[in-house]
């Protein structure tokens, strides 16, 4: 017999009734019925209830153990009597009555949070002691869900013909939309390595070189602000890239990989087929954001056209100035002065005056608006904004003006919260939408012209586009979003020298500067490169939606907390003089 187990935790069954067996876990929970000790034994695979009484040889030694005891036991597989069956465990039609036990790691002092159950704990102690923290069973649960989707990741790609190469850890930085960590070169005094943001150049380079239909599960990292649905510091991505493709090939490639994951680890939830593209200005127009949840079925609108020289003074004379619009957001069945009241109040909330609004209601004539903007606008107008919106009695539309640019996101979210508070948005299901037509470049708080998405993208229409207005370029540059969230991103690569030289140059980056940062892929550009493009999808925010948590912190292993600290390995930490010296560094204090 091994040393610490014949069977896992999860293996034993009724079949296995009066067998000798020898199991190992953590102890689980204790319960002391007077002279019969239950507890639950856990290790990866499950739990088995053992039992002990003071007739065992056994009972003395199990007396003493706690929570989270480490333990090996040997003992004889019983049946439950059947009232006391337990569906709920795999294991549940047995118990294994103790005749000896050996405590092989003991708990020193008190736990300092419970494995057994699911306490919402103070996330600070629960990165201290992620061990344990990942004992709890959601949080190993969406760790296993992680490795699995990871596993059916690769076998889908190779499945569909992608082989998988790996690409370096340690290379040059790159303008990638965010900070670089760098690392200093002990070997070159005064150089610096960055840790990649992304495979980008290797994986354009690996096309290049001949192969094609690469994939990667890759490690990212990117000196970014922390946020829910992102990690502060490294994420995981399904890294992609085709040769002798269009935008249609990447999306024909990537569905049935996505979708099918979802499919397979949904859990039941609908996964939507249909995967409508839709132009990034519309996106922002009709969701207020560029990764929108479909699930939501309201569309907002321009309605400018019924406010210009209105009766309503404040938006009338908002549209006289030049790129202000105002914008519908329809509310099904949200036609009440209460819930138009407390949306009005849920814009307030944002930073903003409120939300004007228009509902319909039953009057003595039949159907009449209602609100103060009614009023205003006179009942032709009026009228003429519900036709536009489609809307009838019960049903209310509210407003928000300026310029798109400063209300789209709050627009966003007051779109969300009218979805949710009316239970319009669709439950149990995911809907993916391709986001298209990404503009290439934008002008900075500072005015100045740079690019908005991958700098490595192919602009639509080639070098002839470049010549014209930057802020009126579209790139072959595409998301797939899902339930709100950006899934995936990607491009059409730009391949030919001429046209990458031109487009750093508009965003501020002479000839020279390109050879500088990129020269081994504008070097390898000149000696035949191939049309290629790709994407890459996050995998920690796919298993996240996955496993139907808020805080991507859930699904990866041993995460930082919202300052970028590691609270566990204490990092980062202070280096000792000598690594300062072997590196040619001195650490300023933090006010020179």
């Amino acid at each position: 017999m091994n040393a610490y187990r014949s069977h896992t935790c999860a293996a034993l069954s009724a079949r296995n009734a009066g067998e000798t067996v020898r199991l190992s876990g953590w102890v689980h929970r204790v319960r002391d019925h007077g002279g019969v000790l239950f507890i639950d034994l856990r290790d990866h695979y499950g739990i088995t209830q053992i039992i002990c009484d003071a007739d065992s040889p056994a009972f003395a030694a199990l007396e003493k153990v706690r929570a989270e005891w480490v333990i090996r036991i040997d003992g004889t597989v019983k049946l439950r009597d059947e009232s006391l069956i337990n569906p709920k465990l795999s294991t549940g039609e047995i118990e294994v009555y103790v005749r000896e036990v050996e405590v092989l790691g003991a708990v020193e002092g008190e736990l300092p949070l419970p494995v057994f159950g699911e306490q919402d704990y103070p996330e600070e102690t629960r990165l201290t002691y992620r061990f344990l923290d990942l004992r709890r069973e959601g949080l190993h649960n969406n760790m296993m869900l992680r490795s699995n989707v990871v596993r059916s990741l690769r076998n889908r790609m190779w499945d569909a013909g992608f082989n998988e190469y790996q690409t370096p850890i340690i290379t040059a930085s790159s303008p990638e939309g965010a900070r670089d960590f760098l690392v200093p070169s002990r070997l070159h005094p005064g150089k610096f390595y960055a840790l990649p943001q992304a495979p980008q150049q290797f994986k354009q380079l690996i096309m290049v070189a001949g192969f094609d239909r690469y994939f990667q599960i890759a490690p990212c990292f990117r000196d970014e602000d922390p946020r829910a649905d992102r990690s502060p510091t490294d994420f995981y991505q399904l890294d992609v890239e085709m040769s002798f493709v269009e935008q249609e090939d990447v999306f024909a490639a990537v569905q049935p990989v996505i979708q099918g994951l979802f499919e397979e680890f949904g859990k039941g939830r609908k996964v939507d087929h249909d995967w409508p593209k839709i132009a990034y200005r519309d996106a922002l127009k009709w969701y207020g954001s560029d990764k929108p949840d479909l699930r939501n079925p309201i569309r907002m609108a321009d309605v400018s056209e019924h406010f210009r020289g209105s009766g309503f003074g404040i938006f009338a004379k908002l549209l006289e100035n030049e790129g202000t619009e105002v914008r519908a957001i329809p509310a099904p069945t949200g036609g009440s002065r209460k819930f138009c009241d407390r949306m009005n109040a849920f814009a307030q909330a944002q930073g903003l005056p409120g939300m004007g609004y228009i509902f319909w209601r039953a009057g003595e004539a039949g159907m009449e608006a209602a609100g103060p903007i009614a009023k205003a606008l006179g009942p032709e107008r009026t009228e003429a904004i519900r036709a536009q919106l489609d809307l009838n009695e019960g049903d209310a539309v509210f407003f928000l003006g300026g310029k798109p640019e400063q209300f789209e996101a709050v627009a966003g979210k007051a779109r969300n919260e009218i979805g949710r508070e009316l239970k319009l948005t669709e439950e149990d299901s995911f809907r993916f939408c391709w986001i298209v037509d990404f503009p290439m470049y934008e002008k900075t708080d500072e005015g100045k012209i740079d690019f908005s998405h991958n700098p490595f993208s192919m602009p639509q229409g080639g070098l002839a586009a470049l010549d014209g207005d930057p802020l009126h370029i579209l790139g072959y540059q595409y998301d797939l979003a899902c339930n709100g969230y950006e899934l995936i991103s990607g491009a059409i690569r730009n391949h030919e020298p001429a046209i990458m030289y031109r487009a750093f140059e508009i965003a501020g980056y002479p000839h020279s500067e390109v050879d500088k940062r990129f020269g081994g892929m504008v070097k390898a550009f000149k000696y035949g490169a191939p049309p290629h493009g790709g994407c890459a999808m996050g995998i920690d925010r796919a298993v996240m939606l996955l496993a139907d948590e808020m805080n991507i912190r859930e699904v990866i292993m041993f995460p930082m907390n919202q300052r970028a600290e590691d609270l566990m390995m204490n990092a980062p930490s202070e280096p000792t003089n000598e690594q300062l010296r072997e590196l040619h560094l001195r650490v300023l204090p933090k006010d020179a």
